[in-house]
């Protein structure tokens, strides 16, 4: 190993550790400062064609505006007291439903920030179950990263297909196993969770303390809010958005291939089809446009493209500088052993904070490097689809919006991070959520594709 090589590689690492640091749309800024070292100071080559990934920014970007225009039409308020309705008629089994429902809102609106509105409220369902929101709210957190990998209209799941289809894996297959993976890897976490966890809160002494000095609110209990005229209206075309992204993807796939010639690629039809959705709520729900931009979906949307900007495009960087020798290391590590992919896709979406910034750098690399290039010499794709939910390890570090939300917001003090920082209320179920939607993967992955 070279002493460029090693500056490379520490340029990278810093890069990445200073945005963690920054903290925000800080790592988008460090990703841009590290291209800038990486190129100018250090010899590496970058070609902004090939190396920021538009296509997930432009994703990310599309979705955001169509559920900022459903959020200013009051949709997101709608949804958010249904499922409101939903726990607390169930309160006991919160550990199960929170999970379901922030898994849900994010395979419907492609985005793991829908959680942020059902945190306080987990809390204050499980808070009168005298059950640690700790539990609820770790599994909630953890299933609205990991249904990223599921969701139709999130761009690492269409990062996913366009690396795959090519491949010979067609689009309702992965579809299927993803959801399929996820969603009983998210059930059997919960579980887990329920049947072994200590859950009484009353037993918690940081609980007991907070109590004692009144760090602890009141529950408040169901409060019905006043819903925008146009509220459910606004969902209601969101949702045959959705429907039909999803219809349009399934009849352009090649094993079904209703549409022939393919003039609006799968890209493109999720931008256009989400920018159209988000002018038909903006018509027929008489929403105000000069209210978009203030909105928190919209700035946490710009935050996360800022994010897959800088960060996506400092490792692209690297990854393409040294693809030659990352193709020898994948193809015989991943060929032997097929489960180190997962290991490593796991830790470095914490690095890249981001499904679809991970999905891009990593996936045709080693598709790449296993000597993948169509469907007669793909046979060991289905080892990149069975590993694909690995890429959800945001929570490794504890510092992503919705985990710090989490934290803020449970005021029982029961979702803290230890002294060590790994060690904090999201670590075990998430990575036991993540490990066993792969280790389903790679039960069903290789049936369903052969």
């Amino acid at each position: 190993m070279d002493i460029m090589l090693i500056l490379q590689i520490v340029v990278l690492f810093g890069g990445i550790y200073l945005g963690v640091k920054l903290g925000g749309m800080g790592v988008g800024y460090a990703g841009g400062l590290g291209v800038i070292i990486l190129t100018v100071f250090l010899g590496m080559d970058t070609d902004i064609s090939k190396h920021i990934p538009w296509d997930v920014i432009l994703i990310i970007a599309s979705v955001i505006s169509a559920i900022t225009a459903m959020q200013v039409a009051g949709g997101l308020d709608y949804l958010v007291q249904t499922a409101e309705k939903i726990l607390r008629k169930n309160p006991k089994q919160v550990n199960y439903l929170a999970p379901i429902v922030t898994y849900l809102l994010t395979i419907l609106a492609g985005t793991g920030h829908t959680a942020f509105s059902m945190i306080p409220v987990i809390v204050e369902v499980a808070k009168g179950q005298n059950i640690k929101p700790s539990a609820p709210l770790a599994l909630s957190v953890v299933s609205s990263q990991v249904a990223i990998t599921a969701s139709p209209v999130s761009a690492a799941f269409v990062a996913m297909t366009g690396v795959c289809e090519p491949l010979g894996v067609n689009y309702p297959i992965l579809l299927l196993i993803c959801i399929s993976t996820t969603f009983t890897g998210m059930l059997i976490t919960a579980f887990i969770v329920n049947k072994f966890y200590n859950l009484d809160l009353s037993s918690d002494p940081i609980y007991q303390e907070r109590l004692t000095k009144g760090a602890v609110a009141e529950i408040k209990g169901y409060q019905e809010k006043e819903l925008k005229p146009y509220a459910k209206r606004s969902v209601a075309i969101f949702g045959i958005g959705v429907l039909l992204v999803v219809l349009y993807a399934l009849a352009i796939s090649k094993n079904i291939a209703w549409i022939s010639p393919v003039k609006l690629p799968r890209d493109g039809a999720i931008c256009s089809f989400m920018l159209t959705i988000g002018a038909a709520i903006v018509m027929f729900c008489k929403v105000d446009t000069s209210k978009l931009l203030s909105t928190s979906t919209f700035q946490s949307g710009m935050s996360a493209c800022i994010c897959v900007l800088g960060i996506a495009w400092l490792g692209n960087v690297f990854v393409q500088g040294h693809i030659g020798a990352i193709k020898d290391i994948a193809s015989q590590v991943v060929s032997q052993y097929p489960w180190i992919l997962a290991v490593a896709l796991y830790f470095v979406s914490c690095l890249l904070y981001s499904q679809a910034a991970t999905t891009k750098v990593m996936m045709p690399a080693v598709a790449m490097a296993l000597g993948m290039t169509g469907p007669e010499n793909s046979q060991q794709v289905w080892i990149m689809v069975a590993s694909f939910a690995a890429a959800s390890g945001l929570f490794i570090l504890p510092t992503y919006p919705t985990t710090l939300g989490a934290i803020a917001m449970d005021d029982t003090g029961t979702t803290r991070v230890g002294k060590f920082v790994f060690n904090h209320s999201f670590i075990i179920p998430g990575t036991l959520m993540v490990a066993i939607s792969v280790a389903l993967g790679f039960i069903i992955a290789p049936v369903l594709i052969g």
